[in-house]
């Protein structure tokens, strides 16, 4: 695809997501998740009803407070993720987990789709051994069924830190539905998500 380059190198407001707070609010509950490049994983996540927003960043890496120059570099062991705030009243951690898992290619290592470098490495970050079993039974699942005939490499590692992206990369989909990757590449995988994925209920 001529002109895409990469999330390094570079939400269409017809898509709905909304552009929610970053603060926890009563009742709900965090996952992180990484998958790529962030804005696809926000997209993914923000479309799914019982999910109120989802927050670019870094995790599962050295050094405190990484920039995305650092993270870009490839040498804090930082991913891009995103922090997902949902009510866990409305959609359970389980079908986040098979959203995450059907929303991206959990066989490449250390990239997704035209990103590579470690920081775009698949991985879920769980916060206590029951999400640990829920993610490990949804990987058992999918290598039993041989949906892929490569092995499945996501890492499954506990959560440690959180760091909020720049504001830039915040809801960059949304602010910038213009860009080339954007349209060639995050939305057009979120719409094969959206249509492929029967786990959960999407917002209008």
């Amino acid at each position: 695809m001529i002109g895409i380059a990469s999330c390094a190198d570079s939400q269409n407001a017809q898509l709905k997501i909304p552009v929610g707070s970053t603060t926890p609010i009563a009742g709900e509950a965090v996952a992180t998740f990484a998958e790529g490049c962030f804005w696809h994983s926000e997209l993914v996540f923000q479309s799914l009803v019982g999910v109120r927003d989802a927050v670019s960043g870094y995790s599962g890496g050295r050094n405190a407070n990484p920039s995305y120059e650092d993270v870009c570099t490839g040498l804090t062991g930082h991913a891009e993720c995103v922090q997902v705030y949902y009510d866990p009243t409305k959609i359970s951690y389980e079908t986040l987990v098979k959203a995450f898992f059907a929303s991206m290619d959990p066989t490449q290592e250390d990239g997704q789709g035209p990103d590579r470098g470690s920081q775009y490495r698949s991985a879920a970050f769980y916060r206590n051994d029951s999400e640990k079993q829920i993610i490990n039974a949804e990987i058992k699942r999918l290598t039993d069924t041989k949906k892929y005939s490569d092995k499945i490499v996501t890492q499954v590692v506990p959560f440690t830190k959180f760091y909020p992206a720049e504001a830039y990369h915040q809801e960059y989909i949304h602010f910038h539905p213009e860009n080339p990757y954007v349209q060639n590449v995050s939305i057009r995988d979120f719409l094969e998500f959206k249509q492929s994925f029967k786990g959960a209920e999407f917002k209008e």
